[in-house]
């Protein structure tokens, strides 16, 4: 993966834990010399962009890697995280459920995971299959990074 790919440093505010925080991310090489990457890790915390969006990264001396600068082409894919309210639940239930609808996820802990929403899934059926987990308090849901397309589906309903 180290001759396709770079660990790319991202910094930004997260509003789940209120800090600024330090993110490392696989991405694909598009062109190293003009320093392009394209996203092929899920984040965690929240930076607005998405699994296969096109970014630009400049090296940092300081840093000693890759640092995300600006995204340059939306994918059209979203992230969402989702927090565990309820202890007892099993959340690999809720993970396979999305599985089903072509929704990956990546858990951090036993409380907190994020989604993958690709651009050719209706996010209004994502949307519907967890309403029902967050009106019984089992989740919580935040959309740090929803694409046009998936704010769309959510307009035809």
């Amino acid at each position: 993966m180290q001759e396709t790919h770079k660990k790319i440093l991202f910094k930004y505010y997260s509003t789940y834990l209120e800090e600024i925080v330090s993110e490392t991310m696989w991405a694909e090489i598009v062109d190293l010399e003009k320093g392009y990457f394209k996203l092929d890790n899920i984040p965690f915390f929240g930076p607005l962009i998405a699994t296969d969006d096109i970014f630009r990264a400049e090296y940092d001396e300081n840093e000693k890697f890759f640092m995300h600068k600006e995204t340059i082409e939306s994918s059209g894919n979203s992230i969402l995280q989702i927090l565990l309210l309820e202890k007892e639940f099993d959340k690999e239930i809720i993970i396979e459920k999305l599985k089903t609808i072509n929704c990956i996820s990546e858990s951090l802990n036993d409380t907190f995971f994020a989604v993958e929403v690709v651009k050719n899934t209706d996010y209004s059926i994502v949307k519907s299959v967890l309403a029902e987990y967050e009106s019984n308090s089992i989740i919580e849901i935040e959309e740090p990074c929803l694409s046009d397309k998936h704010r769309t589906d959510l307009l035809k309903n």
